[in-house]
């Protein structure tokens, strides 16, 4: 695939889900929601038992395979263990914890490709991963152009996958200017959001030797930027706040 059309699939993936895309956005933070292929154990198995949940714990892909630690919860916990352990996907298994509905096993598999995608396309996969009934809930943040190389990845292994979230992750230094960075850091150091505050707008400004309205703009200006990258990035709410492209030098 070349680059521009990588580029091109990682755009869509903004447009698909009403996000602004831009050069600037070196960093997005994506939800998505995979399918496990169904030749796979963790698709037979949790389809097989759709009313337990497999939480990946922790996981490390190997040369031919790879291996995870999962905690299972459900009312079948023990009919899923055994059928792990009779599965000829699966390699090892050793159960760390069991209980009635929760049990924690360490597992070797011979079709880690999940694993495989993440580390081939080199976009880590958030942990917890959480898969229920075939299908799992997965984060990952990485460049435009890793996250289209995580997209061939999932493609080229059969695996289905639904955007259910993407957004922007900027660098405090992207969201701010130096300037608004300066007086933010300098009004928390004093105490002007304490609860009660420590320090007045007067004695900020003062510190700083800027005018009193000059603070005030300057403050604002951040504040504004902050409050709404905040709840841009809260679920559902993006499409209803317009994040600035670039910080203004006030």
């Amino acid at each position: 695939m070349t680059d521009s059309s990588r580029y091109e699939k990682i755009a869509n993936i903004f447009v698909a889900t009403g996000q602004r895309y831009t050069e600037r956005a070196r960093m997005a933070h994506a939800t998505l929601t995979i399918t496990m292929p169904e030749e796979v154990w963790i698709h037979q198995l949790s389809t097989a038992y759709p009313e337990s949940t497999f939480r990946v714990l922790a996981a490390v892909p190997g040369p031919e395979s790879g291996f995870a630690l999962v905690r299972i919860t459900g009312p079948t916990v023990s009919a899923v263990i055994e059928a792990m352990a009779e599965h000829p996907q699966l390699t090892e298994l050793t159960v760390a914890q069991q209980d009635i509905h929760e049990a924690t096993v360490h597992f070797e598999a011979t079709t880690p490709l999940l694993l495989v995608s993440s580390r081939e396309s080199g976009v880590p996969i958030e942990l917890p991963i959480e898969i229920v009934d075939g299908e799992a809930t997965v984060e990952v943040t990485g460049s435009r152009e890793r996250l289209a190389k995580l997209a061939d990845q999932l493609e080229r292994f059969g695996f289905q996958y639904r955007i259910d979230n993407v957004r922007e992750r900027l660098h405090e230094r992207q969201l701010l200017s130096e300037r608004q960075l300066e007086v933010v850091v300098a009004a928390v150091d004093a105490g002007y959001y304490d609860t009660p505050r420590r320090c007045s707008l007067t004695d900020l400004a003062a510190h700083l030797d800027i005018a009193k309205s000059t603070c005030s703009e300057t403050l604002h200006r951040a504040e504004e930027a902050i409050i709404k990258q905040f709840v841009a990035e809260l679920p559902g709410a993006a499409e209803h706040v317009e994040v600035e492209d670039r910080p203004t030098s006030a």
